[in-house]
């Protein structure tokens, strides 16, 4: 992309991470769990507001974490003082949730924020299995791009917004891919969109909210 795209998937990234965090504090939750934190840029969010106590972040990328670890390292120094109370609780693990992670199960919201576009698509049922049956969260709000929009981006039939993606879905594979995740996992699912929709091609990122049906 070039410079002025590149300046309005910047943008459009912000957008999500104030939608996501919008969506995860009419929760009321205390706990979150974020799946494929990257560098840690959510969990920043999570950090400035009070009402979060026990927050985890799950990288496999030893680069994105130790930029986690840099950025959120206030969060992260457990000395406490009268000057300096302790903080809620931040947790940054390396690992997949392509794996098993039986010690993350039952966080009330888990967040999945553009990073299941990197799995490739023979794994899907894999990420299913560990993440909606295993770690079961109550909720779990998850975002990826719509590549019915990517023409507004200059980019050709076929092409990724980022080169390391494995896949893009347009709006009707994402709802599919989603209502069956749902459907063999006893949630329920709501979508929304993130980012100034187009008439005919949607928004530029899509997001899926699960919700456990009790």
């Amino acid at each position: 992309m070039n410079g002025e795209q590149d300046t309005q998937t910047s943008g459009l990234h912000e957008q999500r991470l104030d939608k996501v965090f919008t969506l995860v504090k009419t929760t009321g939750t205390t706990r979150v769990l974020d799946l494929g934190c990257g560098s840690g840029s959510f969990l920043w969010r999570l950090m400035q507001d009070s009402q979060f106590t026990d927050v985890v972040g799950l990288e496999q990328s030893g680069e994105s974490l130790r930029q986690a670890r840099t950025k959120l390292s206030p969060y992260l120094n457990t000395s406490v003082t009268a000057e300096k109370p302790l903080s809620p609780k931040l947790k940054l693990i390396c690992g997949s949730y392509t794996e098993s992670n039986p010690e993350l199960a039952g966080f009330p919201v888990a967040v999945m924020i553009e990073t299941i576009e990197h799995i490739p698509p023979g794994q899907l049922s894999v990420v299913e299995h560990q993440v909606f049956f295993g770690l079961s969260p109550g909720q779990l709000i998850l975002t990826t791009p719509n590549s019915e929009y990517n023409c507004l981006y200059g980019l050709q039939p076929g092409e990724y917004r980022d080169p390391d993606h494995k896949f893009e879905w347009d709006r009707a594979k994402f709802r599919k891919w989603a209502r069956g995740v749902a459907s063999r996992n006893q949630y329920q699912v709501r979508f929304l969109g993130i980012g100034e929709t187009h008439p005919e091609l949607g928004p530029p990122s899509q997001l899926a909210w699960f919700e456990k049906v009790v």
